[in-house]
């Protein structure tokens, strides 16, 4: 897909920087309650109701906070587990920042490949990208090829 059909796809779904409100007009929730969204951090899908909350949690400006932080409520159990083992309370600490380091650099690691199937799983393309990141690299790809003079490959 080239990045004009992405930019096509991405501006026939606009995105909702602001969510004004939680609860359309038919009673259908656009947002997910608390419960909903710790499924929704272990892989549950969301209803389809909420698809615009799920595009800006996926793609939205701050998608990668978001998601190192729904990465981490899966460990949560086993973090707690460790600070139950026996030993000095610096030990079981350390056992804990380990497991952190390990899970937010396998996050990190297949973010991407998460972000689409998440998208896949409720509905979008799953090659939806955040339409800043989109012109950023369409102006980079420009100033390349004004300065260099040809196509970037």
């Amino acid at each position: 897909m080239t990045t004009s059909e992405r930019n096509v796809t991405t501006a026939s779904r606009p995105m909702r920087t602001e969510q004004v409100t939680s609860v359309t007009s038919k009673n259908q929730r656009t947002s997910p309650n608390p419960l909903q969204w710790l499924g929704y951090s272990v892989g549950r899908k969301l209803p389809d109701s909420m698809q615009d909350w799920v595009r800006n949690d996926l793609i939205g400006d701050w998608a990668v906070p978001r998601h190192l932080i729904r990465s981490m409520v899966p460990f949560i159990p086993v973090f707690a587990a460790f600070m139950l083992f026996p030993g000095p309370w610096a030990l079981r600490a350390s056992m804990v920042l380990l497991g952190v380091l390990l899970a937010l650099f396998y996050s990190v690691s297949y973010m991407a490949q998460n972000r689409s199937r998440r998208l896949e799983r409720h509905g979008l393309p799953s090659d939806l990208e955040n339409p800043k990141k989109i012109s950023r690299h369409d102006a980079e790809k420009a100033a390349y090829e004004k300065l260099h003079g040809g196509p970037a490959t």
